[in-house]
This record gives structure tokens, C-alpha cells and sequence, in this order.
């Protein structure tokens, strides 16, 4: 079974905050968990409702040092057993279908104010509770429009809604500023409790 330790209760509180806000997104979601190589971090990953990867990195290890739980398990873990060594669940490794961005070759593109970002995000909730598709959710061509775009290193990225739909979901803006940053495929926004990831292009098709 896997087994998780945290640095201290502070990284354990950060650690169930971050799960809690996924499950609240979506009662069947998995956490992955990762160690980084060095520095004694680890990074836990969803895939969030709005096509878009959260990710929050607090100090600790997991063993396994790469392995997928089930984030209403991994939450009974964090708030009901209050053990140094914490029990995530069982693996469930197949159930984790998200392309994982790479560790290197981000370059800074851009800080915005926490302010105008989370404006941002709330104006388009407004939009979306007007413009909710059958199925009580915003349609994609609405989470798909543009709200920023970013340039710096020479690069110009644009930042669609459905990732301040993500940033807010998950609670991440706190009223610092926001981080911008992107490799040629991927684009990353880091805010004050944790980031959210997605491609930049659409995946295209395997010829055959």
C-alpha cells in the first residue's frame, strides 16, 4: 500500500485544502502524487472538470514516488487519521488519463495583479451562470474565448476563460500577483495557493 509523509501539519492542512477543492469539483477525481528528484517536495496533480491540470507542492514523500489515489480516499486520510505516516488508499493508476507537462524549460512570460485576475474570473462566472449549456455547465466555446493574452520571452500566450474558471474553482487566488509562465506547448499560471496547467495547442491526431 502506498504510504505518504508530510513535513508538518501545515503541509498536511495545504495538502487536504487542495484535495477538498477537487473532490467539491468533482466527487470522482484522483490525486496524483509525485516526489521531485531533489529537495524533499512533492507535487500532487487532478485533472479539473474545465480541461485543465491543478497542481499544489508541499513538503513531503510519497511511496511509491509516483502513484495515483482517490482523492475522497487520500481526503479521509489527511483529515481523519492524524498519524505521522498517512494511508492515500489504494493505487489507482489507470485512472489517471493526463498528459503530465515537463519539469523543464518554462520561461517567465508575465505577472498580472491577483486583483484584475480574479475580476477577471468573476466576470466570467457571471457570463457562464447566463450562458449554462444543457447539462448546467458553460459550453466550451464560451470556456474556450480568450481573456488574456500574455507576452514576454518572446512568446505570446493566450489564456482562455476555462483556466480562470480552474484558478477560481480551486480557490488558488489570494490577492497576490499571478505568475505566467510557458514552455512552446504548455501554459502554466501560478497563483497564490496553487497553479493550473494546460496545452497550449490541441493534441493533434496519430496518422495511420
Amino acid at each position: 500500500m502506498p504510504e505518504l509523509v508530510l513535513a508538518d501539519p501545515s503541509e498536511r492542512d495545504d495538502l487536504g485544502a487542495f484535495v477538498a477543492r477537487a473532490v467539491r469539483l468533482d466527487a470522482q477525481s484522483v490525486v496524483r502524487l509525485r516526489n521531485r528528484p531533489v529537495g524533499g517536495l512533492l507535487d500532487a496533480w487532478v485533472a479539473t472538470p474545465f480541461d485543465t491540470l491543478a497542481t499544489r507542492t508541499v513538503s513531503g514523500q510519497v511511496t511509491p514516488g509516483d502513484v495515483t489515489v482517490s482523492g475522497t480516499d487520500l481526503l479521509t486520510g489527511l483529515a481523519v487519521v492524524r498519524s505521522d505516516t498517512i494511508d492515500p488508499g489504494a493505487p489507482k493508476d489507470l485512472m489517471w488519463r493526463s498528459a503530465l507537462p515537463p519539469a523543464e524549460g518554462w520561461q517567465q512570460v508575465d505577472r498580472l495583479p491577483g486583483a484584475v485576475v480574479s475580476e477577471l474570473a468573476e466576470q466570467g462566472v457571471a457570463v457562464a451562470r447566463e450562458n449554462t449549456g444543457p447539462h448546467g455547465t458553460p459550453p466550451a466555446s464560451l470556456l474556450d474565448q480568450t481573456v488574456l493574452t500574455v507576452s514576454g520571452s518572446g512568446l505570446d500566450v493566450k489564456v482562455p476563460l476555462r483556466c480562470l474558471f480552474a484558478l477560481s474553482g480551486m480557490g488558488f487566488l489570494g490577492g497576490d500577483d499571478v505568475r505566467v509562465t510557458a514552455t512552446d506547448s504548455w501554459l502554466r499560471i501560478d497563483a497564490r495557493f496553487g497553479a493550473v496547467v494546460r496545452r497550449r495547442h490541441s493534441m493533434l491526431p496519430l496518422l495511420v
